[in-house]
């Protein structure tokens, strides 16, 4: 399986290059020669096959050249260690968990898979890669954890400042060891385009090897597909049409749910539910797309205002918007009706959402009114815990620390301040 660029000006390469290139070298994204179909069996069959089955089927065909059998079972078996639930809501809702893993978020998954093979490309290496990223929230803490003392591989991690949780910030400097974080005076979308820039800077082209651990990595993009393949497992609806709403930022996970329809999963419909950041919400209502700066929310983790991925899902439907059209929906909410949301699933269910969760509820209801007859899976992404001054307040209750952030939470931060694209040159070139 060979990976192209989507800018089109850039040679075709093996997993493991998309991987430790990050982006190709004309900034363009990587993007799978072809999408292979699971046959119909496999989807008859799943409620007899393992997470980790589920898991190998899926992913080999992408690796197959790069990773061996028996390493990408051994990736996954170390990977895919947690659970992840399907709790009913009610009679035509449920929620997809997303954060038993060791950060609590949905982006274990994808962060532990690419640290395990790059720590796997990288063996018995004299060579040294750095792994630079940008995070809204989760992604951060989720790599550092997943490439925590992986030799061979340095970490940065730019966040930015006042505009991720505490907890969330925690995750992500108080580790030491290979990971740095670096504090940014701006918005995720700074951080993000700092980011890419740097992929592209000839000064640094030759001196530093970087790759990429936000969802513009294969490696960490593709694995997200398995949550979609692990819900419908669980849940193999009869006589009901199935639709997964899902909390959406740099729309990475969304994308990895429609590779896996592509794939021959049976699946209705996707709405990608935003907070005000709605660049895509009002593409889906007009054709035309506009990114802003991004604005903060409480659902933070969603604050960005040009989603990466969003070319990604334009791609898989042949840049054609009536095709988009027919397979997306997307709506955007307020802070306010995000609060009103985790009120609604606590008074009615007994269910404590994180704001991301909330938010994919709301565009789930919205979207089953004028669709009632479908079954609808919205995906937690998040603990509550992470989120814990919002959802503490918002219910009047207290939540309880589990030991992953309990940990944590006496350990000093360590961050590093900057303002602008040349500070992060400089102290990558150090």
């Amino acid at each position: 399986m060979n990976f192209y660029s989507l800018h089109k000006n850039a040679p075709k390469v093996s997993f493991k290059e998309a991987v430790i290139n990050g982006i190709a070298p004309d900034g363009g994204l990587y993007f799978p020669e072809q999408i292979p179909q699971l046959p119909a069996s496999f989807f008859d069959d799943i409620q007899d096959l393992s997470n980790l089955e589920i898991a190998y089927r899926a992913l080999k065909p992408y690796v197959k050249e790069d990773i061996p059998e028996a390493i990408l079972r051994e990736i996954l078996e170390e990977v895919l260690d947690f659970d992840f639930p399907l709790v009913p809501i009610n009679e035509n809702v449920s929620t997809l968990e997303l954060f038993h893993g060791p950060t609590m978020a949905f982006k274990d998954v994808g962060a532990r898979f690419m640290a395990r093979s790059l720590g796997y490309f990288f063996k018995n290496s004299e060579e040294k890669v750095t792994v630079l990223v940008a995070t809204s929230g989760d992604t951060g803490g989720a790599v550092a954890n997943g490439f925590l003392g992986v030799a061979g591989v340095e970490v940065v991690i730019l966040y930015p400042s006042g505009k991720v949780s505490d907890i969330q910030e925690r995750q992500l400097t108080t580790l030491g060891q290979n990971i740095t974080a670096l504090q940014v005076n701006g918005t995720f979308d700074d951080c993000q385009r700092m980011v890419k820039r740097a992929f592209v800077d000839p000064g640094l082209q030759g001196k530093v090897q970087l790759t990429s651990a936000n969802s513009i990595n294969v490696a960490r993009w593709l694995p997200q597909m398995l949550y979609y393949l692990f819900a419908y497992k669980h849940l193999k609806v009869k006589g009901k049409e199935l639709v997964f709403s899902v909390p959406s930022g740099n729309f990475g996970n969304i994308c990895a749910g429609m590779i896996a329809q592509r794939m021959g999963m049976p699946v209705r419909h996707f709405i990608a539910s935003t907070n005000v950041n709605d660049t895509v919400p009002k593409y889906m209502q007009t054709a035309m797309y506009d990114p802003k700066p991004s604005t903060a929310t409480i659902s933070n983790a969603m604050d960005v205002g040009d989603p990466s991925n969003f070319i990604r899902i334009q791609h898989i439907y042949n840049d054609d918007f009536s095709q988009l059209k027919e397979h997306l929906s997307s709506y955007s909410f307020s802070d306010k009706e995000t609060k009103e949301a985790i009120k609604i699933l606590y008074a009615k269910a007994g269910y404590i959402a994180d704001p991301h969760g909330a938010v994919g509820y709301l565009g789930l209801r919205k979207y089953q009114k004028k669709h009632p007859e479908t079954y609808g899976i919205f995906l937690e992404t998040a603990h509550p815990v992470k989120f814990m001054d919002v959802v503490s307040s918002t219910l009047n209750i207290p939540l309880s620390l589990p030991p992953q952030i309990e940990k944590i939470m006496h350990r000093k931060k360590v961050s590093i301040g900057i303002s602008k694209y040349e500070e992060l040159a400089k102290f990558l070139l150090k």
